[in-house]
């Protein structure tokens, strides 16, 4: 490291390892690509927030229920380690339990994907009358939210211009997706008497700001308002309690933070006060897998739920995309919970803030709240418009913007570094403690220096040539 990365790190109070080893040493490090190479150096993963890495231990868990298919076939359902007509306990464990804040078996299952546990869970609660018809949502909510909020307002017959009331972001004309908590508490206060659900997502995908949810949740049960989240950049990135703050229910997916793979199987969360309501009244799309386990396969045309979000169930689930998630849940825990992983994000994302100080990057701006308690894992970085080498951060965004992003973005993967963008001008990196070291978000910043210090050069040189044309 520069010596100014030492000098960073000793402003953190922290020995802040450089070896991948010593800095993940608290924690199981067996999330990584199987094709270790001696001497090759590694990429640096920082997208853990769109998809996580996949854990080594994995594959030989999913082999083995090939293997058990191979052998006994339907039997398998049965029989071997993980009987496949049970395999959904693995997502009722205490493992399972405490990555949310579940207090009872009943409370957690994985099953579907995350937009579908949304449309089951919005025909459950979205329940409009004359007078309590509407939804509020956030303007910058990832887009499959809107078109579930949308099909739903339609399929009742209410018009949405009237029926969804949008929380704006502190800048609503920037896609920022950055929200004033006050103002949004403020804002569900005042629409109550016609508010029918409150749909809100646990982080903000866009700036990866951490929403208040206890406060939330409080307000919307003093209120009566059915409050539902989207924790698709929550669940195994920040703490949850879902249980004890009185949230109604809750959907996510884990293919990011719980590295379950491309288009895992998605998570619910009900809370245990509604676990023994009827079907008729609390309403769903009902399946047989839902039904009572001791009687389901008696083949009876009633439907008898079994108790909390395990009676949302619709079909058996699949086996092969079920086993990565207990490896997940496994791992989570032999790292010591997701508090550990959080205590460990909390020192990567304040070394990263140092570094980008005390390298003096310029021409970005942290769209992410600094508070630990406003962000987890990931930071969205706006690349700026440099004019001689001086943050253009007050006048309007320009077209180099646009095109920057993507150009900056393939510049860092050349040097081996995995992030994201969001368009017109947004970087995303996520530092995820599972797998990230502190080396990596040293090279991380190393090269975005260097990278944007490099266009700015080629930026001012043209336009001093193009300025001495113009004269001449």
């Amino acid at each position: 490291p520069s010596k100014r990365a030492v000098i960073a790190a000793s402003e953190l109070g922290h020995a802040i390892p450089t070896d991948r080893s010593e800095s993940t040493s608290s924690l199981d490090t067996s999330v990584a690509n199987d094709d270790d190479d001696e001497g090759e150096e590694k990429a640096v993963y920082l997208c853990g927030n769109s998809l996580g890495l996949m854990s080594r231990r994995v594959r030989a868990r999913v082999e083995r229920h090939l293997s058990q298919w191979g052998a006994l076939g339907v039997l398998g359902h049965f029989s071997g380690r993980e009987p496949w007509v049970c395999i959904e306990d693995i997502g009722s464990s205490t493992h399972a339990q405490s990555l949310v804040g579940a207090k009872y078996p009943h409370e957690i299952v994985f099953m579907n994907s995350l937009t579908v546990n949304l449309h089951l869970m919005l025909t459950a609660f979205f329940r409009p009358m004359q007078h309590k018809h509407a939804i509020l949502i956030e303007q910058d909510a990832f887009p499959s939210d809107h078109h579930a909020i949308y099909s739903h307002v339609l399929s009742r017959g209410l018009d949405p211009t009237t029926s969804i009331i949008l929380a704006p972001s502190i800048t609503p004309n920037d896609n920022s997706g950055i929200l004033d908590d006050d103002a949004l508490v403020h804002l569900i206060e005042s629409n109550a008497h016609k508010l029918a659900l409150v749909l809100l997502p646990g982080v903000q995908y866009l700036s990866g700001t951490v929403l208040p949810i206890q406060r939330l949740a409080a307000t919307c049960n003093r209120l009566s308002i059915p409050l539902g989240l989207d924790l698709a950049h929550a669940v195994a990135n920040i703490p949850l309690h879902l249980h004890s703050w009185g949230v109604d229910f809750a959907v996510w997916c884990s293919y990011k933070y719980l590295n379950c793979g491309p288009g895992a199987v998605g998570g619910a969360f009900l809370h245990h006060k509604h676990a023994f309501r009827a079907a008729d009244d609390l309403p769903r799309l009902a399946g047989w897998w839902g039904h009572q386990r001791d009687s389901r396969f008696l083949m009876k045309p009633q439907f008898v739920p079994q108790p909390g979000v395990l009676g949302f169930q619709l079909s058996n689930p699949p086996v092969l995309a079920i086993v990565p998630i207990a490896e997940s849940l496994e791992q989570i825990a032999r790292a010591g919970g997701v508090d550990a992983l959080r205590a460990k994000s909390k020192l990567l994302s304040r070394w990263f803030l140092l570094l980008l100080r005390v390298e003096n990057v310029t021409g970005v701006q942290i769209l992410t709240p600094l508070e630990d308690e406003r962000h987890g894992c990931q930071f969205s970085i706006r690349l700026l418009r440099l004019v001689d080498g001086v943050d253009d951060s007050h006048g309007e965004r320009s077209r180099d913007s646009v095109v920057r992003v993507g150009v900056v973005n393939k510049l860092l993967a050349s040097d081996g570094i995995v992030c994201d963008t969001r368009e017109p001008d947004v970087l995303r990196v996520a530092p995820a403690p599972l797998y990230n070291s502190f080396t990596d978000v040293l090279r991380f910043v190393q090269s975005l220096k260097r990278i944007l210090a490099s266009l700015n050069n080629k930026t001012n040189a043209t336009g001093t040539a193009a300025t001495r044309v113009a004269h001449d």
